[in-house]
C-alpha cells in the first residue's frame, strides 16, 4: 500500500545506538499538533508515538484516523500507532489508509485478535501488540508468530504523567525479548509508561529497543533534544553493563558486509536471506572499473549489524558454499549462467521463521 509522500524538512543527524525513542504526543499542546510533531522531529525522536483512546477500552478520549491522516503529512519520522480502543478490527484500515507504519492493538480487547494483526502485516505495516500491567506475557502466546512488536505498559493506559511500574517492567520487558526471539530481523519491544531519564538505565538493561517518552519531553522549559539523548544514552549504557558485558551496543544503523560473490550468487543469497526478514543490500565491490560487465564483477552482500549473528548461524553454510561455487565458476573461465533477477523484498505475512 502507497503513501504520500513526505515532507523533505530537515532532520538532525545524530550517532545512534541500539535504543530508540519514539516521543508521545499525549502531553503535548493537542491545540497544535502539528508542530509539536515538526519539533519533536527537528529535536531527534525517531518515530512518533501517537495514544488512539476511544473513551471505552481507557478512560480517556483522544483522536482518530484523520488526524493521524493529517499527520503524516507534516514529518517524515515513522509513526507508531497505539490503539487503546475496544473494537480495532472495525477500524484498521482508516489506520493503515492514514499512514502510519506500525499499529500496536490491545491483547485485552473481547474481538478476535488474529485477524486485525494479519491485516497490518498484509499491508506491509508492522504489528505489535500491547498489554497492560495486571495481564501476564503468556497472553501474547497463541499470536507470537504474527508479532512484529510487544508493547510493554508499565502504567495503567489512558492517561500520560503516572509513576513508572518497576515491577512490571523487570517482569515482562527481558521476557518480551525472548517472546520474540524467532524473528532474525526487527522485532522490537517497547515500554510505554513513565519513560524518563530517572527509568531509562532500567529499562535498557532489559534489552527494550523503543522507549515511548511522553511527558518528560514536554514539561515548560525542558531541552528536549538534550533529553532525547540523554534517555537514549542511558538506555544503551544499561544494556551495555546489564546484558552485554560491559561492551557497547551494536548500532542499528550499522551495515556489514557478509559476503562478496558474482552478481547471480548474490542475488541468490540475497532472496534467500530476505525471507526470513532480514533486509540485505547489493553494492558493487571493489573499485569503480567502468568497463567491468555487472554479471562478472564481485558485489558485496550487506547486512544490518545487529542481525550478522543470526545470520550467520542460519546461512553461514550456505554462504560459505556459494563462495566456494563462485571460485569453481572463475575457475572455469566465467561461462555464462541465467540471468537471476533482483529479488522482491517480502512482505511480513511472507515471511519464514
Amino acid at each position: 500500500m502507497r503513501r504520500a509522500g513526505r515532507p523533505s524538512s530537515p532532520v538532525k543527524e545524530v550517532p545512534l545506538g541500539r535504543a530508540r525513542v519514539a516521543a508521545s504526543i499525549l502531553d503535548a499542546d493537542l491545540g497544535n499538533l502539528a508542530h509539536a510533531v515538526r519539533r519533536a522531529e527537528r529535536e531527534g525522536a525517531d518515530r512518533i508515538h501517537l495514544d488512539v483512546m476511544d473513551g471505552h477500552f481507557v478512560p480517556n478520549l483522544t483522536f482518530g484516523a484523520r488526524t493521524v491522516k493529517a499527520l503524516r503529512k507534516r514529518t517524515r519520522l515513522p509513526l507508531d500507532v497505539h490503539l487503546m480502543i475496544s473494537e480495532p478490527g472495525r477500524y484498521i484500515d482508516q489506520f493503515l489508509d492514514a499512514g502510519c507504519d506500525t499499529v500496536t492493538i490491545h491483547v485485552e480487547i473481547e474481538e478476535p485478535i488474529e485477524p486485525t494483526l494479519r491485516a497490518i502485516r498484509a499491508a506491509g505495516r508492522a504489528a505489535g501488540l500491547s498489554l497492560r500491567p495486571a495481564t501476564p506475557l503468556s497472553a501474547l502466546e497463541p499470536y507470537r508468530a504474527l508479532l512484529d512488536i510487544v508493547m510493554v505498559m508499565t502504567v495503567e493506559p489512558g492517561f500520560g504523567g503516572q509513576s513508572f511500574l518497576a515491577e512490571v517492567a523487570r517482569d515482562k520487558v527481558l521476557a518480551a525479548r525472548d517472546l520474540l526471539s524467532h524473528k532474525l530481523h526487527g522485532a522490537e519491544v517497547h515500554v510505554d509508561g513513565g519513560v524518563n531519564r530517572e527509568t531509562a538505565e532500567q529499562i535498557g538493561g532489559l534489552a527494550a529497543d523503543v522507549l515511548v517518552v511522553g511527558s518528560a519531553l514536554w514539561a515548560p522549559g525542558r531541552n528536549m533534544g538534550r533529553e532525547i539523548r540523554l534517555i537514549r544514552a542511558l538506555a544503551d549504557e544499561g544494556y551495555q553493563y546489564s546484558l552485554n558485558d560491559g561492551v557497547p551496543p551494536i548500532p542499528r544503523d550499522k551495515v556489514v558486509t557478509f559476503a562478496t560473490l558474482p552478481r547471480h550468487l548474490a542475488r541468490t543469497l540475497q532472496a534467500e536471506v530476505e525471507r526470513t526478514g532480514i533486509p540485505v543490500m547489493l553494492f558493487r565491490s571493489g573499485g569503480l572499473e567502468v568497463d567491468l560487465p555487472d554479471e562478472v564483477r564481485d558485489w558485496d552482500v550487506l547486512l544490518p549489524g545487529p542481525s550478522e549473528a543470526a545470520a550467520l548461524e542460519r546461512f553461514g553454510a550456505r554462504r560459505d558454499a556459494l563462495v566456494e561455487e563462485a571460485a569453481a565458476w572463475r575457475l572455469a573461465g566465467m561461462p555464462e549462467v541465467p540471468y537471476v533477477p533482483p529479488p522482491v523484498p517480502p512482505r511480513p505475512d511472507e515471511l519464514v521463521p
